[in-house]
């Protein structure tokens, strides 16, 4: 894989590497599934690279799965462990003030590149992050993703333990973004080992709430046709 000038790995099709990877990371609702065979072609269509084969390898094993199952193992691997939530501003900041003044900063960065996150989502959760990778490019549209590695890391460590097929996905999200820095991978350790940021009052500012959304597992409301 070859390298541009300021680093980053070069990608054949890396904003549809990551939109694929989006509609992957989305809840297997109905709809999802009304649309696995533009999804299926969407996947084979898309340029060799080392990103592309970890969706495929996904893809296969998620064809393995009845709805019930994909459904089930969705929600016992992202919905019910902390360690491989969905939701990066977690892993930086737990539930504190901090995270909701991150929350409201990421939703002011979409609106100021033009995209427009739904209201019944948190704006940290991973595949609308994706989604605006795809849409705005590997500068502002991928910083997102840089600035939470820490949690990408620890998601896809969770998922390798868990022998998750999910880890083909984070895999393919590693692969366009390029190594994880020692700093990074320090800071994923760190958080696997006590836990992110906690605070017991005041958990989230008053313009923000978090407690609102529920979990993502119950939706999958990540748009399919980007």
């Amino acid at each position: 894989m070859s390298r541009r000038a300021h680093g980053r790995p070069e990608v054949p099709g890396r904003a549809d590497a990551l939109a694929l990877a989006a509609v992957l990371l989305a809840y297997p609702d109905d709809g999802f599934y009304a649309d696995a065979e533009r999804i299926g072609t969407a996947l084979a269509a898309l340029p060799d690279s080392a990103a592309a084969e970890h969706l495929r390898r996904f893809w296969r094993a998620f064809g393995a799965w009845s709805p019930a199952e994909a459904r089930a193992q969705y929600v016992e691997t992202f919905d019910l462990r902390r360690t491989s939530s969905l939701h990066l501003s977690y892993y930086l900041h737990g539930d504190t003030r901090r995270r909701g003044m991150a929350l409201l900063a990421l939703k002011q960065r979409y609106r100021a590149h033009g995209y427009v996150p739904p209201e019944d989502e948190l704006p940290d959760y991973l595949p609308l992050a994706l989604e605006f990778a795809a849409l705005r490019g590997a500068g502002p549209g991928e910083a997102p993703l840089r600035v939470h590695r820490a949690g990408l890391e620890l998601i896809r460590t969770t998922l390798v333990e868990r022998r998750s097929p999910y880890v083909e996905v984070l895999d393919a999200i590693c692969a366009v973004l390029g190594p994880a820095s020692d700093r990074h991978a320090a800071q994923a350790a760190l958080i696997a080992a006590q836990g992110p940021a906690q605070e017991e009052v005041g958990l989230t500012p008053d313009f923000l709430d978090i407690e609102s959304c529920p979990p993502s597992g119950v939706r999958g409301t990540i748009r399919k046709g980007s």
